[in-house]
């Protein structure tokens, strides 16, 4: 399971640089300011969480059960809260109409709330070690 969170956190900080930088200079003339705006969200929001996974796949914190709850809540945020906000923003570019799927937004982020619970959670019942002296 490690392997598989730490490849997919560095496919997501990939892809994030990709989209940012394609954002950033490829849809300058092609959409509004305001929706570039929204489309750079996307793009923060899923480096955040690739660097989440980072951390979840290279920590002894957490069970095997754990880290792949959280892989989930981060993979599916990312695909619902961060895919339709690139969507969203490229709307007037497509024949899709992705303000109907525009609800999925939310429970992206909903997953994304769930799975910074789950880590506090964790951390809260973090004992110190007592054996070192």
């Amino acid at each position: 399971m490690k392997k598989t969170v730490l490849v997919t956190a560095a496919a997501l900080g990939l892809i994030a640089i990709v989209l940012g930088a394609f954002g950033a200079h490829g849809l300058k003339e092609l959409i509004s300011p305001e929706a570039q705006k929204t489309f750079e969200t996307g793009v923060r929001y899923q480096m955040y969480h690739a660097i989440l996974l980072l951390f979840v796949g290279n920590s002894a914190l957490f069970s095997e059960k754990t880290m792949k709850i959280l892989y989930y809540l981060v993979v599916v945020g990312v695909l619902f809260f961060s895919g339709s906000i690139y969507g969203l923003a490229t709307n007037s570019l497509t024949s899709f109409n992705f303000k109907t799927i525009g609800f999925i937004t939310p429970v992206g982020g909903l997953f994304f709330i769930l799975a910074w619970g789950i880590l506090i959670v964790k951390f809260l019942k973090l004992t110190p070690k007592t054996d070192i002296k």
